[in-house]
């Protein structure tokens, strides 16, 4: 059953389940969706009166989960052009060799990242294929050690590590019961605080699936300025 209610100049969208439980919950998914399950006999203004007193919370979460919605802009990928790796910008240059090149390659060299092909129309392509090859690379490396550690420090031995990519137009990552790490390749846009920030708050929903109170003491916890790295890659990748 789908609802909604107003909250001063903001309407709450939800669905509401009914089941057979004692408690009325509440959540909000990543894509900003508002779940209500609730005990069968409980009317809709009991529903409403809830949904009411959690609405500022439900508002946080909502944003909070924007954070997460990768927003960079469409690039051209002609000469001149800044493209962001690590954190740090790079001008493209793009070298067309009147000899047909064997091998076409893209490479950082100073501040430049240069794009050797055969055609200019290949330079997304080329470019791509380079960004992906460095994401498998530099977030295995930074995942790696992270997952250790949170495995022995919370007891999750029976968790072996696993790391994709997934290209995700509203999510940086996620995280399987199993401890299966799925990241954003545009991650690797952003520095490397930003990138352990989105894998540690992967790594919290094995112990806590929603972003309650524990959930957030947790990541803190487990990265004491992951405010400021959020706030970096919002800033970043906006």
């Amino acid at each position: 059953m789908k609802s909604a209610i107003q909250f001063g100049s903001k309407q709450i969208d939800f669905n509401l389940e009914y089941s057979n439980r004692k408690t009325l919950g509440i959540t909000v998914k990543p894509d900003l969706s508002v779940l209500v399950k609730a005990p069968v006999d409980t009317t809709l203004e009991k529903v409403e009166e809830k949904l009411r007193k959690k609405a500022s919370w439900i508002i946080r979460q909502k944003s909070f989960f924007l954070t997460f919605y990768p927003k960079t802009p469409a690039k051209k990928y002609v000469g001149g052009e800044t493209h962001l790796y690590l954190g740090r910008q790079y001008q493209l240059k793009v070298k067309s060799e009147k000899f047909k090149v064997i091998n076409e390659e893209v490479k950082l060299k100073g501040r430049f990242l240069e794009i050797i092909t055969n055609d200019k129309n290949n330079v997304k392509k080329l470019v791509e294929e380079w960004y992906l090859v460095k994401a498998k690379s530099k977030f295995y490396e930074i995942a790696l050690p992270l997952f250790e550690k949170f495995v022995k420090t919370h007891n999750l031995s029976l968790l072996t590590f696993h790391l994709s990519l997934r290209s995700m137009p509203t999510r940086w990552g996620s995280c399987t019961p199993k401890g299966k790490i799925i990241l954003n390749p545009e991650l690797i846009k952003a520095p490397k605080g930003c990138i352990e920030y989105v894998i540690i708050h992967e790594l919290c929903h094995l112990v806590h699936h929603d972003h309650n109170q524990r959930f957030i003491d947790l990541q803190t916890k487990e990265m004491k300025d992951w405010e400021k790295w959020k706030m970096k890659l919002e800033k970043l990748l906006a």
